[in-house]
């Protein structure tokens, strides 16, 4: 169960003509998937709701406080990426320095945060449509069911553009991210027409309860402290950067195409760390405008969006033109998710955790049957399930690979300080340990109820690993016929 990948096995396992990734894209390209799948949902509908429920004007702290966390860890992400240029992200990292089951774990992990988010984004690009064509949302009712076509036809849209090739997909979200960047740039300008600097105080409103400080809807830390309220207040700041962690979910995708990447020593760290400076400053610069030009209290409620503070100063036709933008911006989101989720599953089924006929590549150098599989799973959440507060397991499942990764940069430095790094974390150990803090720290402001369904999801994974991964696993079964001959010898 502790076996540990070498990091050379992993290299020449690439090479395998049967699956086979092929290397088409550069750091302009990774960039660019890091801004499309990183700026989307949060800053068009996320910075509202967070502003007006949790942490009033504050909530552009609360973007900075998420992005150091990122950046500590991203800085962990481009030393792996460098040294191991693999497919799987944290699982194949994790497969280096813990071993197989934490890999599994950290594997299963990334199944929960790729899928649940591609499904959850897909849906409010749907609703984003439905605006669009004069309807709340673009769905369909069928009988006791509600079928949301909208979703279903953007995830089957995009896993053709992935299962044709990556480049594809690249240039399409080059485009995308160019759209949406045009729009946030036409939104800070016209609201810093309305902005009021007397909306922004008080800056961090006073404390108040509300539904999310009851029972099992409260954070882990107020459950475990009483401490206080995580409505508005300080804690409410630091609930709001667990929340609007969401919003940056995704820059380590980035690290999953570092297979396909020409130069990945030098590409992937720049892609990394060049989308996370670029997507914090937007953040940061939207959240300032929207919270200056309404009072906060006027975001309140789930229906918050950008264009609820347009529409409130009389800038009506401001909705659509944001609504062009958030389509271009989820696109991206959903298409780099998809991106990941495959990549993951592939290093998987590569290592026969999962089935090895899985990590099959097609003439265009993509794992087509993977691809169907992910879209068709996909498909059928984003289609027909009611997400919820789901949204806050993909923050968990994130954070907890994170943490992982971080402590892997501490234990391959020390077990491997030979291997040629294309990109060194600076200040080790400082860096990589104020990166597991943080991200536990934001861990522990999640909702008790969202640790719990974490813990079931994990104890799925634990069964899937022992019922089929270790029997199957390519590392074990090398291992054991190893075993006779060294006896022999």
């Amino acid at each position: 169960m502790f076996r540990t990948k070498s990091v050379e096995q992993s290299i020449r396992d690439t090479d395998e003509p049967d699956s086979k990734l092929r290397k088409d894209l550069t750091a302009w390209d990774l960039t660019v998937f890091g801004v499309a799948v990183v700026v989307g949902a949060g800053i068009f509908t996320l910075t509202a709701r967070t502003a007006g429920d949790v942490a009033g004007p504050s909530v552009s702290l609360a973007f900075v406080f998420a992005a150091v966390a990122c950046g500590l860890t991203a800085l962990c992400y481009a030393e792996f990426a460098s040294t191991v240029p693999v497919a799987g992200s944290a699982y194949t990292y994790s497969y280096a320095t813990f071993g197989e089951l934490v890999a599994w774990i950290i594997g299963w992990d990334l199944i929960l945060e790729f899928a649940l988010a591609a499904s959850v984004v897909a849906k409010g690009w749907s609703q984003y449509l439905g605006e669009l064509m004069g309807r709340s949302a673009a769905v369909v009712e069928l009988g006791p069911i509600t079928f949301d076509w909208g979703a279903v036809l953007l995830i089957t849209v995009l896993g053709v553009l992935l299962a044709v090739g990556t480049k594809i997909s690249s240039r399409v979200s080059a485009i995308a991210v160019a759209i949406k960047l045009a729009v946030i740039a036409l939104v800070l300008v016209v609201g810093i027409g309305y902005f009021d600097k007397s909306n922004l105080s008080p800056y961090i409103p006073p404390s108040q309860s509300g539904a999310a400080d009851e029972g099992i809807h409260q954070s882990l830390f107020s459950y475990l402290t009483g401490a206080g309220n995580s409505t508005f207040g300080w804690y409410g700041l630091l609930a709001a950067a667990s929340l609007v962690f969401f919003a940056f979910i995704g820059f380590d995708v980035v690290a999953t195409a570092a297979e396909e990447t020409r130069n990945p020593q030098r590409s992937v760290p720049r892609g990394i760390l060049g989308s996370l400076i670029i997507v914090t400053v937007l953040y940061v610069a939207v959240s300032l405008v929207l919270t200056g030009m309404v009072p906060y209290t006027e975001l309140s409620g789930g229906d918050a969006t950008l264009a609820t503070a347009f529409a409130l100063n009389g800038a009506d036709w401001a909705k659509n033109v944001i609504s062009v933008g958030a389509l271009a911006g989820l696109t991206t989101v959903v298409m780099v998710m998809y991106l990941g989720q495959t990549r993951v599953l592939f290093a998987m089924s590569r290592d026969g955790l999962l089935p090895r006929r899985l990590a099959h590549t097609g003439q265009n150098g993509t794992p087509v049957r993977l691809t169907v599989i992910v879209g068709v799973c996909c498909a059928l959440l984003a289609g027909f399930v009611d997400f919820g507060t789901l949204e806050e397991m993909v923050n968990i499942g994130t954070l907890f690979a994170f943490v992982l990764v971080a402590v892997g940069v501490l234990i391959l430095r020390r077990t491997r300080p030979d291997l040629p790094r294309g990109f060194r974390v600076p200040l080790v150990p400082v860096i990589p340990v104020l990166g597991v803090l943080a991200c536990l720290w934001l861990m522990l402001n999640l909702s008790v109820e969202t640790w719990l369904r974490f813990l079931v999801w994990m104890l799925i994974g634990f069964v899937v690993y022992f019922a089929y991964g270790r029997r199957h696993s390519v590392l074990g079964r090398a291992s054991t016929v190893e075993k006779p001959s060294d006896q022999r010898a």
